[in-house]
Order: C-alpha cells, then sequence, then structure tokens
C-alpha cells in the first residue's frame, strides 16, 4: 500500500508538472476541454468549477472526478489535441518511468522486454483465419474486424437462460444497456470511481470472445490503445487444459508460455515486474476449462515464483492473491460464467455480436460489394438465419456458403436452417477440393461427396469421439486413432483446412482443432446418423447403451436424454444437427455420404413428442397448453430439466420442422396466463423465424408488464398487422417498431397506436419511417394520441412515397389549426388516401373550408370522410355535402353525425354523462347513499326487498341507465378490492361462478383496484397494468359504444393518463357496474 501511495504521489506531481508548462493562454483552452463534450468516454466537469484557472484548481478538479489515472490519460489526450506534443511524449514518458520504477539498468530490460512482448504479440495476434470459399486463408485482423456490439452488465437470470436464446434478446437489451468499447474494458464507466481488477466477458460460442481478445492485444501491440499497459499475456484455457497435471510457478508457466520473458531472472527485475508493472492476464475460454478451479481457494499463493498446480495458480490470480494489482480479463460462454463468484469481480460485460448494420459492415467486408448486397437481401428473407447472424462465427459461414452458392448459381436453393447452412458448407467445400486440387470442376452434388467421402467420415467420427470426451484440440495421437494421416495431402486440402487447422500459439507439440465447435458438432451429428444407416451401431456403444435392433426413434430418443443431462449445454448444438440431419430432406443434400433415404416420418413424429413429453417432464401425453406451460415455467429441481435445456428443445423442434409448435404456443397464450420476461423472448422468438407471417399482431393478446411489451415488440416485424394500441412504449421501443416499417420487404400494411402518447420524437420517427421506400404502411390508426399540430402526417402525405391509404386521427383535439396543416398535405396531387378518420376532433365549420379546398384541389382519391362528433354547422356541411355531389370528386362517404357546439371541448369529458346507483341490483352488503351515487361496502346487510335483477351473491351493483353511443364518467376509489366495469343487463345475479361477477364472462369488462395496483378483465382472463403513481383515486371511463371501445384513466389534476382500452363488437346497450369486496371500500360517481 505504501508504493501505491508513492506512486500516486508521483503521478500527480506529473500532473501539476505538466500544467505548470503552459502558459495561462493554453491553461484556458486546457480547461475548456474539461468542460466540453469532447470527452466521449468521461463526463465533463461544470464550467463553474473551472473559473479559476489555475494549476491547483484544475488538478483538485480532475483528480475528484476522474481519479489520478484517467486524468493523466485525459490529459495526455487533451495536449494531442493542442498539438503540445513535446509536453505529451515528455508526460508520457514520465508515467512509464514511475511504473518501471526509475532508469536503473534492470528497467532497461524489463523496457525491451515489454517491447519484445510487444513484438511477439502483434505477431501472434494481426492476422485470422477466417472460413472462405477458396481455402484457408489468413487475413490481416484490421481489413475484416467489425466492431462487436458489447455491454456493461448481464441480463437477468444470465445463468438460467440458454445461449442461442441470448441472442434472440440482443434488440431488446441494447436498448437498455451502455455499449463499451472493447478497448475500455478496464476503464471505469462515466460515474464511477472504483478500480476496474477483473472483468467477465460472457457471450455465446462463436459471438467474437476471442477475436475482442485479439483485436485488444492488437491494438495495445501496435500502439493504438491501453498505453498505460505494460504487459499483456493471453492464456487459452484450452491450451492451459494441456498442463494441467504438471508444477508450475506463475513466472514459469508464463515463460512456457512467452519465452521472450526468460531473460528476466534477477530477482529485482522480477520484483519490478510483478509488483510495479501494468500487466494484463487474459484467461481466454472458461467454459472450454478442463481445470477445476477452487474459489476461494484453500492453498494461498502470493509470490509469483511460487509453485503449485495450475488451476491453483490461476485460482489465487482470480481471487487477488496472485499478482494483486494486475488486470484480469475472463472470457466465457454464458452456461460456465458462475464458477467465478460475483465478489471477485469488478465488472460484468457481454457481447451480443453483431447489430443488424454490423451484420451488413462485415459482409460487405469479407466480400465484393455488389455480392455482398445480393447476399444480404437473400438472408433477410429467411428470419432465422438473420437473427443467427448476430454470431460472427455463423456469418461467416453463410456468407461463405451464400458466396459458393452463387458462383454455382444455386441460389433457388438457399438453406434456411442451420443444419442445412452446415450441409451446404461441406458440399461447397467439397466441390472447391475437386476443382483446386483435382482439376475436376464436378457439379453433381452426390458423386462430389462420394469422392470425399472417406476423408470427411473420419474427420466425423474424430468430431464424435472427441465431443463425447469434451476435447476440442487434438494430438497427431488422436488423428492417427481415427485414420488420419496428418502428412496425407487431403488433410491439408482447401476442404480441409476450412473444416481442420493447426492450432499451435503457445506449445511446441502441434495441436489441431476444428475452425469452429459448431463444426465439430456438425460432423459429430452426421457420423452418428451415418452409423445408423450403415447398422455400424458398435461405434456408437459409448452413446448408446443397446446397440442391436435400435430404431431411428430409440437412437433420436437416446440423444435427447443425453442431450438433457449435460450441465453445460456441450450436446445442445449437437442435437439441433442430428435432429436435422433424420430429416429425409437433409438426407437427400447428403447422398453420396449416407445411403439411399427412407421414409422416417413416424420415428420423427415419435421423436417430436418425446421432447414434449421431456419438456412437460410427464410420463403420460399431455395437452399442448400443458406442454408450453411446462416449457415457460421451467426451474432447476430435482425432477424438471433446466431451462437452459428445455429451450434448446424448442429450437430442436425448430429445426424438425414441426409445425404444431406455433400452435401449441398460441394455446399458451389464449389460457391468459401471465407471461414474464422469458416467456415474451420464447415468444418472439417463435414468431420471428416462423416462415409464416402472422396476419395480426395483437399486443394486447399477451398478457404481460412493460418489460414483456417491449420484448415482444420485435416480434412485429413478423406481421401483416400490428394492433398495439393503448401500450406505454419507450422512446427505443418506437425506434424498434418504426425500422419495422423500414425493413426491405416489410410485411405491415396496417398499424394501429391508438391510445398512445406520442411526442415530437415519435411523431418525427413515424414521419421517417412512412417516407421510407421501404414502408408498405396502408392503414394507420393514432386515435386518441394527444396530437394537436400535423406537420409530420402533412409532409407524409404530400410526399409521393407514402403508401398510406386509411388514416384515422378521430378523438385527437386537433382543432381548425390543426386541420388547415393536414390540409396541406391531403391537396397535393401525391397524396392518395382514401379514407380520412376526424371523429372527435374539435372541428368547426373554419375547418371543414380547409378540407372542402383540400377535396377541390385533389378530387381523386378520398372516398370516406368521418366528421362525426364536431361542430361542423350548417355552413360546414353544405360546403362538404357540394364535394359529396361533385361528379369529379371521388368522395362516397361522409359522416357528420352528432353536430353540436359542445363537442368542441377538448378530453373525452366532453363525452361527459350522468349516472344514478340501481338499489334493485345492489347486493344486501352494499350501502347506497349520496343520492344513490356512492357505494360503500357493510357488514351489516340493508333492508333492500327482493328483486330479479338483485345481485345474491357477489357484492355488485349497476346503474340504471344505459350507453349506447359515445359517454364519459369518472368514479372515486377508496379503499382496496374495488372494481369498476360494464355489462350487459343480462348477466346472471345468482351464485359465485364466472358468469354472475362483472368481467367473468365475455357479457362484461371491468377494471379491478386491489393491492395498490391496477388489472383489467373479461371473459376470466386478466391483465395486469403498471398504474402510474399517484395520490389521486379518481378512475376515467371512456365508451365508444359503436367503436367498439371501452377506456379506462388514471387522473390526476384533471389530467388523463391512459391505463386500458378494450376491443370489442357490442351487441346490446351497456350498464356501467361496480365491484365492493372489502370493508369500508367505497366507489363514489363523480360530477364533472
Amino acid at each position: 500500500m505504501a508504493n501505491q501511495g508513492f506512486t500516486s504521489c508521483q503521478l500527480l506531481t506529473h500532473l501539476f508538472s505538466s500544467l505548470e508548462d503552459m502558459n495561462d493562454e493554453a491553461r484556458k483552452r486546457f480547461s475548456l476541454y474539461l468542460t466540453d463534450k469532447t470527452l466521449e468516454d468521461f463526463p465533463p466537469i461544470p464550467k463553474a468549477r473551472l473559473e479559476s484557472h489555475k494549476v491547483t484548481n484544475i488538478v483538485e478538479q480532475m483528480r475528484d472526478m476522474y481519479g489520478i489515472v484517467d486524468s493523466l490519460n485525459i490529459t495526455l489526450f487533451i495536449l494531442k489535441l493542442m498539438n503540445y506534443n513535446d509536453l505529451a511524449r515528455r508526460l508520457d514518458q514520465k508515467i512509464k518511468e514511475t511504473h518501471l520504477g526509475g532508469k536503473e539498468p534492470e528497467s532497461r530490460i524489463l523496457q525491451n522486454t515489454i517491447q519484445s512482448n510487444k513484438d511477439v504479440m502483434m505477431r501472434k495476434f494481426e492476422h485470422i483465419s477466417e472460413v472462405t470459399m477458396k481455402g484457408g486463408t489468413q487475413i490481416h485482423l484490421d481489413s475484416i474486424y467489425t466492431e462487436l456490439h458489447i455491454t456493461e452488465g448481464e441480463s437477468e437470470g444470465v445463468n438460467e437462460e440458454h445461449e442461442i436464446w441470448q441472442i434472440e434478446n440482443t434488440d431488446r437489451r441494447r436498448r437498455h444497456d451502455r455499449k463499451i468499447k472493447c478497448n475500455d474494458i478496464f476503464k471505469p464507466l462515466p460515474g464511477q470511481r472504483k478500480t476496474i481488477r477483473l472483468v467477465m466477458t460472457k457471450g455465446v460460442a462463436g459471438i467474437g470472445k476471442t477475436v475482442s481478445v485479439q483485436k485488444f492485444v492488437l491494438d495495445w501491440a501496435e500502439g493504438e490503445a491501453n498505453q498505460d499497459k505494460d504487459f499483456m499475456f493471453v492464456l487459452p484455457f484450452r491450451e492451459l487444459n494441456l498442463i494441467k497435471d504438471d508444477r508450475y510457478s506463475f513466472h514459469t508457466l508464463l515463460i512456457y508460455c512467452y519465452p521472450e520473458l526468460q531473460h528476466l531472472q534477477a530477482p529485482e527485475i522480477q520484483d519490478v515486474m510483478y509488483k510495479k508493472s501494468r500487466i494484463v492476464i487474459i484467461l481466454d475460454g472458461l467454459d472450454e476449462s478442463r481445470l477445476l478451479l477452487h474459489l476461494p481457494s484453500k492453498e494461498k499463493l502470493c509470490d509469483a515464483l511460487q509453485e503449485s498446480r495450475v488451476e491453483i495458480l490461476l485460482s489465487n490470480l482470480i481471487q487477488g492473491n496472485l499478482l494483486p494489482s494486475a488486470f484480469i480479463w475472463i472470457t466465457t460462454r454464458p452456461a460456465a460464467a458462475k464458477q467465478v463468484p460475483e465478489d471477485y469481480i469488478s465488472q460484468r460485460t457481454e457481447i451480443r455480436g453483431f447489430t443488424d448494420k454490423q451484420k451488413e459492415e462485415y459482409f460487405k467486408k469479407r466480400i465484393r460489394e455488389d455480392q455482398a448486397e445480393n447476399i444480404i437481401s437473400h438472408i433477410k428473407t429467411s428470419r432465422s438465419l438473420y437473427i443467427m447472424c448476430h454470431i460472427p462465427v455463423f456469418c461467416s459461414i453463410l456468407v461463405t456458403v451464400l458466396e459458393g452458392m452463387l458462383v454455382h448459381d444455386d441460389l433457388e436453393e438457399k438453406p434456411k436452417t442451420l443444419t442445412e447452412v452446415f450441409i451446404y458448407f461441406l458440399l461447397i467445400q467439397s466441390k472447391n477440393k475437386e476443382k483446386k486440387y483435382e482439376g475436376r470442376n464436378e457439379v453433381d452434388r452426390e458423386k462430389v461427396l462420394e469422392s470425399n467421402k472417406a476423408i470427411l467420415m473420419k474427420l466425423a467420427k474424430l468430431a464424435f469421439e472427441e465431443l463425447q470426451e469434451g476435447k476440442i484440440l487434438f494430438t497427431e495421437k488422436d488423428l492417427q486413432h481415427s485414420g488420419i494421416d496428418v502428412t496425407d495431402a487431403a488433410v491439408h486440402s482447401g476442404m480441409c483446412t476450412e473444416i481442420f487447422k493447426e492450432d499451435a500459439k503457445f506449445f511446441k507439440a502441434k495441436l489441431y482443432c476444428f475452425v469452429h465447435l459448431s463444426v465439430q458438432e456438425f460432423l459429430a451429428a452426421l457420423y452418428v446418423f451415418y452409423c445408423y444407416v450403415s447398422r455400424n451401431m458398435k461405434a456408437l456403444k459409448c452413446f448408446i447403451s443397446r446397440t442391436w435392433r435400435v430404431s431411428l426413434a430409440n437412437l433420436l430418443k437416446a440423444a435427447v436424454d443425453q442431450s438433457v443431462k449435460s450441465q453445460n449445454g456441450h450436446l445442445d448444438l449437437f442435437l439441433r444437427f442430428l435432429l436435422g440431419i433424420s430429416l429425409e430432406s437433409n438426407q437427400s443434400l447428403l447422398q453420396g455420404l449416407l445411403p439411399k433415404t427412407k421414409g422416417r416420418s413416424k420415428s420423427l413424429q415419435k421423436t417430436s413428442r418425446h421432447i414434449k413429453k421431456t419438456i412437460s417432464n410427464n410420463e403420460k401425453d399431455e395437452p399442448s397448453k400443458i406442454f408450453v406451460l411446462r416449457v415457460f415455467k421451467i426451474k432447476t429441481t430435482k425432477n424438471r430439466i433446466s431451462t437452459e435445456r428445455a429451450m434448446n428443445l424448442l429450437l430442436c423442434l425448430l429445426e424438425m420442422k414441426d409445425a404444431s409448435l406455433h400452435n401449441e404456443i398460441d394455446s399458451y397464450v389464449k389460457s391468459g396466463d401471465k407471461l414474464s420476461p422469458a416467456h415474451c423472448s420464447a415468444l418472439a422468438y417463435m414468431i420471428l423465424v416462423s416462415e409464416n407471417v402472422l396476419d395480426e399482431f395483437d399486443m394486447k393478446k399477451y398478457n404481460t408488464d412493460d418489460e414483456g411489451r417491449e420484448i415482444l415488440i420485435i416480434a412485429v416485424r413478423n406481421s401483416r398487422k400490428a394492433r398495439l394500441h393503448g401500450c406505454k412504449f419507450t422512446e427505443e421501443s418506437y425506434k424498434a417498431i418504426m425500422s419495422s416499417l423500414q425493413l426491405p420487404n416489410s410485411h405491415i400494411r396496417e398499424m394501429d397506436l391508438s391510445y398512445s402518447d406520442l411526442k415530437d420524437p415519435e411523431e418525427l420517427m413515424l414521419c421517417s419511417a412512412l417516407l421510407c421506400p421501404s414502408s408498405r404502411l396502408e392503414n394507420l390508426s393514432l386515435k386518441q394520441c394527444f396530437l394537436h399540430h400535423c406537420d409530420v402526417l402533412a409532409s407524409v402525405l404530400s410526399s409521393g412515397s407514402s403508401n398510406l391509404r386509411h388514416l384515422d386521427l378521430s378523438e385527437n383535439d386537433l382543432l381548425d389549426s390543426g386541420v388547415e396543416i393536414l390540409s396541406t398535405g391531403v391537396r397535393s396531387p401525391h397524396c392518395t388516401l382514401e379514407t380520412l378518420g376526424l371523429s372527435g376532433c374539435c372541428i368547426s365549420e373554419r375547418g371543414c373550408e380547409f378540407l372542402s379546398s383540400a377535396l377541390s384541389s385533389n378530387p381523386s382519391y378520398l372516398r370516406e370522410l368521418d366528421l362525426s362528433y364536431n361542430h361542423p354547422g350548417e355552413a360546414g356541411v353544405k360546403l362538404l355535402t357540394a364535394r359529396l355531389q361533385d361528379p369529379h370528386c371521388k368522395l362516397e362517404k361522409l359522416n357528420v353525425d352528432h353536430d353540436d357546439e359542445c363537442w368542441l371541448k377538448s378530453g373525452p369529458q366532453k363525452y361527459a354523462c350522468k349516472f344514478t346507483l340501481d338499489p334493485n341490483t345492489a347486493n344486501r352488503k352494499l350501502l347506497l347513499s349520496e343520492g344513490n351515487r356512492k357505494v360503500t361496502c357493510v357488514v351489516e346487510k340493508q333492508p333492500y326487498p327482493d328483486h330479479p335483477e338483485r345481485f345474491k351473491s357477489w357484492l355488485q351493483v349497476l346503474c340504471r341507465e344505459d350507453v349506447s353511443g359515445r359517454c364519459y364518467w369518472e368514479v372515486e376509489r377508496s379503499g382496496q378490492m374495488v372494481y369498476i366495469g360494464v355489462t350487459y343487463k343480462g348477466i346472471s345475479r345468482r351464485g359465485f361462478s364466472s358468469d354472475n361477477y362483472i368481467g367473468g364472462n365475455n357479457k362484461s369488462w371491468v377494471l379491478i383496484y386491489d393491492n395498490n395496483s391496477y388489472s383489467v378483465r373479461h371473459n376470466s382472463i386478466s391483465t395486469a397494468i403498471p398504474a402510474p403513481p399517484s395520490s389521486y383515486n379518481r378512475v376515467g371511463v371512456y365508451l365508444d359504444w359503436s367503436a367498439g371501445t371501452l377506456t379506462f384513466y388514471s387522473i390526476s389534476s384533471d389530467k388523463l393518463t391512459h391505463l386500458h382500452t378494450f376491443h370489442s363488437t357490442f351487441t346490446e346497450p351497456l350498464y356501467p357496474g361496480f365491484g365492493v369486496l372489502s370493508y369500508k371500500s367505497s366507489l363514489t360517481l363523480c360530477e364533472i
């Protein structure tokens, strides 16, 4: 601690010295940078704190805001911006000398070793092996690297969530998490003052964890970033596994991996290196570790020269006993992240892969732009593949496949599932090998695979046997055991270098691995199926206990059962591939490797049933609703499989193209059970990957909260009609909605955003989306969206690029001024609007003049105009009737019903109606008072006379007056367990069944207040509503009987906040009804 204090004091002195070397004018400029947003990764210092340009004040403000280390980094950055390069260079040198302990001879040795370490790391990491169509290629990382989406923190339930599922959640998560640049993972976030020692970065297989490590190290070695760090060492777990039985000190372990350190033998140099140098240790691929980490470690090591087993060294390094001042970065797949206790982790980050924009950027870097555009458009036609392209490795394989199909003019048969992608990958590599090494341009698929069968099946055998052992790195001995001669030209052919490669970054012995774990899992699945159809079941004795007279259904059942037992999911993709290969269509693609196919549909049906039973965890078949219920409510218990495995089984059903899955999910949704965010993720994924476009996506069908709705919103893009009325979306959610309209080949033709509080940003986003050439939206409903001006919509209508045909702006207080602006769009010759709804928009005769003029200028399109519940007056009606009768005008239907001056008032309050409670319907434990306008729950039975309309069991009462038009009323509540609704008169009055209570049947609709929260109910299906916090207890109810809408509002200070809108088709007059179930609670009809 004393050394650390001394170092901090020296660093502070360097900061003082650098500022003192500036003149007053330079310090003013320096201060100006500190108060500006130039420092994008750091918050600006308020100007008031830097009014004094004295050195002491500047240093104090910087130290308090950023800490000493970041203050120096910021100073270096600003000095370079100011072109004070000499001063920056001197400061940088002083910082390094302070960290290295001065200019002694050992320091110079150490400095040379640092440069040697940088040179070695640059050579090791400047190139990357890319999966390409033309054979194994080493490409400079900077030429292909596409910035990945890395965020602070992790999603809730990280270790309980299937990693493929995490890919599907990326769009939603990006809207809430702070993005972190790869090179900044050890920098505190804005507002943080803690030191970041250990960073845990998780991400699914192939998402770019190792490439991020590679880029991080390369930028450091090239002098582009993190120059305050002296050493960087990457220790991949897959290679540390090979030395697990040997004893090392941490110093000798580093020398073994990095021989350039062998000159650091002098104790004083080692002391400077491990105690004063800034070292970064990167432990890559914790999920691949076969070492048993002991955290906390029973054996404590504090000396880098003390020997122990490798796993003990690593455990002490992670704990901070060993090299406590070192920076540690651990990367892992999600399932293994829990091996490191939370207490040791300074910051968690998550790699989310490519955004949609980054996918396209990657494709354009990989191949010619014209090919990239073609491939991008093809990928977008298959939602499942486009979503999977969040994973860079999958992106790489897929672009290789589609590039090959372009070359062979074979895009008509483009793959649509994960299995099909990998089959085509195998085919393309085989064709390339034929052409490159044998001079043949064989196009017959079956002949190509047949000529490569020997080497492919040897590789498949190796993949299977080593996957069973959990091995992903192999020695020559492992290869020979599978009959592979590493000197054989076939192994080093263009085909096999794409599937197989040498991997020996740190060890002298040659090691081999598949280009990616997913390739190994695919070949392992191919081998299992090949053994089955070839009747070579003895080769699978380690996989299935019974090897004689095994049916395909039994084989697949065994695979499913083994997969769900896996703790880390190492068989997840293998199972998906095996089930995918079992499809006859995929076996046809593999002719040449596999014997002739025969119908196996019954076996697949049995497997599908077994998967559903496995998820349901019941020996007997269960109804589909129960099956999906189990999927969504899995918990890791003694008798139930984990959520990870359950989600993978869902994906297996998709790989099998099991069409029943979507029906079963729909059945679950219709049950009305509450959907958690995890459930919504599952639903969104199923909707997105379905090749069938939803006719209608109605958000109100899904019983979930605001978070769940934000997750589900991405599914809108796979629907024709988007019903999003009454949802409380964030600005980021609106971005997702509008991006769905702008997708190439967008399916959305109709969208209902009614009862949303649209602010200016949302209106501008809507305008941008509607003006996009990709948008095909024809029908837009914006009823009661609190719109007051129509500039945005007018510009859309007059643009010529909009496809809008039907627009409903009813119940917005547009006034005549808003209609004037809207009319500028309607009169444009580019406007092709056919119906326009302006009911209840506070429009007078003046507004009608604008509309009439617009119709005269552009008479060719508008057919229907709704101006009901406005006040056009006699003159306004006459003007518009003239347009209706004009033979040159296409107007066919004009609605000016309910013409009255009272409708010029704003808000739904203009439809206020007066009600009284009907004593003949009141339950005897309800007391009516205040002129039959208040109802209170009491203990004593009231002496009401017998009446056939009285509620005998439920504590309910109806109003005398019915409603069959537009009507608004307000109710004051007191206490808990109260509800407000409407019902047909025919609701049953006796008994406690659902037919008797309001909201329990298809004859009634209700808003319930209980336990300080709201919910709504209709036909016994409840939906929770996150009510806004309010000290007011008033609820507004607006019924538009003709339109079939019933809307509830929370009221505070005369401001209406939308709670919920029911949509239905009312067939009878409705009666307001109330329920008061708690003693002393009450409801009161209010005067408006």
